[in-house]
């Protein structure tokens, strides 16, 4: 069993990995106010799921082990969190239950964002895009 002084210790350390990870420091310097309050809401979800052991964590609906759920959480970056940020601000549907959203989000996020993107290169290079945009 850890103790006190060693849980502490533990987690200090996740939330310090996850800062290095998302490069925190450098985006709360640089950005606007609303932009570090998104980038530090996702922040302490990533921490709270990284942090706090359960046995399984919910996404989607679909149960996943919590090992594999935190392993994930472990290799957001920076890129990852501004694509969610932009797919939540994307977003015209409600949104019943925004926590559980953004940790599917950011679940999903190392798996989608490359297609996300690839995707709006290709509609807005052949899709009619530009024209939308005023670009020609």
């Amino acid at each position: 069993m850890i103790d006190g002084a060693d849980r502490e210790s533990t987690l200090s350390g996740y939330r310090g990995q996850i800062k290095e990870n998302i490069e925190y420091d450098a985006f709360m310097s640089n950005n606007s106010y609303h932009d570090r309050e998104l980038y530090h809401e996702l922040y302490e979800v990533i921490c709270e799921i990284v942090c706090v052991k359960h046995e399984a964590v919910r996404i989607s609906g679909e149960i996943y082990p919590y090992e594999l759920v935190k392993e994930r959480f472990l290799i957001l970056n920076s890129s990852h969190l501004l694509y969610v940020i932009e797919c939540m601000q994307n977003t015209v549907v409600k949104i019943n239950n925004v926590k559980a959203y953004m940790i599917t989000a950011l679940y999903n996020a190392p798996s989608t964002m490359k297609h996300y993107y690839q995707q709006e290169v290709n509609h807005d290079m052949y899709g009619g895009g530009w024209e939308e945009k005023g670009i020609t």
